[in-house]
């Protein structure tokens, strides 16, 4: 345990969940992690010197790394992700259903010991602008340090979750993840949203591993928005201005390799002077209607997490310089 860890015993509900996964899991030791500069570069020191990370070229792109996929897992796994609700019917048309204890009875041995030799990491993470009563707060369990530092980018990691934690009693998302041995044999997405739950096994994907992105803002968000009276979409956010500074916000929603993120990075072209666009979002939406009576919409994440093939200066020059 980390000096950290005895700081987070003022939240027992996380306590004792850490408490439940690590004598499941039984790591070699459990890190709680704040958000700080300090441990994002001890984690970036430790991925190179295991070779979880490759540095680039510092001079040329600074605070940049490779980070290599195994070869069988470089996608979502759709066939392999599933909602656990006691009534399939409300598992929805699209998504795949399995029963809430037969989730669990299929994936608790595949994660016992399944972090043996590695580290546990607790990462308390915020999905919207902290202070927002609409933000919600998940904690990931993982032993996966390139999750760990994809989570930092998308989402707001430490003190600031914990600090809307403690207006919200033990109301988080409780995500389990890890990469088990890869085999896609023994992979699994499963979203439990009667008990605010994700459990993930064998992948280290972006999509199936980063369980804050699609998983909680996505999937489990379309449970809790049906029950708080809102929405969560698969859908960009952008505020249009004209030359006369009437400004107008759009969201819109397209099918994955649509162009969701080019839209969402358009820069007017040189024939339209005086025009600007603000990126918003470029995949997730949460909306609400107003007390005026109109729709508003935030983007829970903090940060990209973009797939780009295809893109370039060219299709998507802000894509590129934020690269």
């Amino acid at each position: 345990m980390t000096a950290q860890a005895q700081e987070n015993k003022e939240y027992p509900a996380i306590e004792r969940w850490v408490q439940e996964v690590s004598a499941l899991t039984q790591p070699d030791r459990v890190v709680y992690c704040d958000g700080s500069e300090r441990e994002k570069d001890a984690l970036i020191a430790e991925a190179l010197q295991t070779g979880e990370l490759i540095e680039l070229n510092q001079s040329r792109l600074p605070g940049c790394y490779l980070h290599r996929s195994a070869p069988h897992d470089v996608a979502r796994t759709e066939h392999l992700t599933f909602i656990a609700t006691n009534r399939e019917v409300d598992a929805g048309p699209t998504n795949n259903w399995m029963a809430p204890d037969a989730a669990r009875a299929k994936l608790t041995p595949l994660f016992a010991g399944a972090m043996r030799g590695r580290t546990m990491y607790v990462v308390p993470f915020l999905m919207g602008p902290p202070g927002s009563r609409f933000s919600k707060v998940g904690v990931e369990i993982t032993d996966s340090k390139y999750v760990v530092l994809n989570m930092r980018i998308m989402t707001r990691v430490g003190q600031v979750a914990l600090d809307h934690l403690t207006r919200t009693g033990d109301d988080f998302t409780r995500c389990l993840h890890s990469l088990g041995d890869l085999s896609p044999d023994r992979r699994f997405i499963v979203h439990f949203p009667e008990t605010n739950a994700v459990w993930s096994i064998g992948s280290g994907y972006g999509g199936n591993a980063l369980l804050g992105k699609k998983c909680l803002a996505l999937r489990i968000a379309s449970w809790l928005a049906r029950e708080e009276g809102w929405l969560a979409e698969h859908m960009l956010l952008i505020g249009v201005q004209n030359p006369q500074g009437e400004l107008r916000h759009i969201a819109a929603a397209f099918p994955s390799a649509c162009g969701k993120t080019n839209l969402a990075m358009l820069q007017p072209p040189a024939s339209m002077p005086g025009w600007t666009v603000q990126t918003i979002g470029d995949d997730i939406a949460w909306l609400r209607p107003g007390d005026d009576g109109r729709l508003w919409a935030v983007n829970p994440e903090a940060g990209f997490f973009g797939v780009v093939p295809g893109t370039s200066r060219k299709t998507n020059a802000n894509a590129s310089e934020m690269i």
